[in-house]
């Protein structure tokens, strides 16, 4: 099976905030890293809010960069289920961060599975030690609040070895680590 990689964009103080640490979005898509990220994942795994940060109805369609099966971990399964394509679907995960990573893994086969946000969504997996690697791009904002990545984190559990480091976009600067689970 492939491995399981969570990534986010913050701020250079840490935060979090989708329409403010991603002004390059667009180029991004564009860059050889990205669509090589994307030719290798098998499956995503998302958490509700950034799941509904906009309309799924709206943009879990063709146009969606990741057409993969999606997990959503939610705790409401009567909302709607997008209609997706045959190679984009959306699955309610309901029982926690370890089940989402298993369906997750099941679906994506030898690719791997990207976990996508939000904050709290990737801290779980962290937490969990299912996770192999993280990677950070930083953003040169300065935000002062919001959400951070990096807190509420075992970190005595939690091991890291920086892989790589690379300038994707003149604005993005992505950190790539290794996860070691610490007995």
């Amino acid at each position: 099976m492939g491995k399981v990689m969570a990534g986010m964009t913050v701020s250079l103080d840490g935060f979090m905030d989708a329409g403010k640490v991603s002004p390059d979005f667009e180029e991004l898509l564009q860059t050889a890293s990205f669509k090589e990220m994307a030719e290798n994942t098998g499956a995503v795994i998302m958490g509700n809010n950034t799941y509904h940060m906009a309309d799924p109805m709206q943009w879990v369609n063709d146009d969606y960069e990741f057409q993969v099966p999606l997990f959503i971990l939610t705790h409401d399964v009567t909302q709607p289920v997008p209609k997706g394509n045959d190679k984009l679907s959306v699955t309610y995960i309901t029982d926690g961060i370890e089940r989402a990573i298993i369906k997750a893994k099941e679906a994506a086969g030898e690719k791997m599975v990207q976990i996508i946000g939000g904050a709290v969504t990737i801290q779980q997996a962290l937490n969990s030690g299912l996770c192999d690697e993280l990677q950070i791009d930083i953003m040169p904002l300065l935000l002062g609040k919001g959400l951070k990545l990096l807190e509420n984190l075992d970190t005595d559990k939690i091991k890291l070895e920086r892989i790589s480091v690379a300038e994707i976009t003149p604005m993005r600067t992505s950190i790539m680590f290794k996860l070691t689970k610490i007995q």
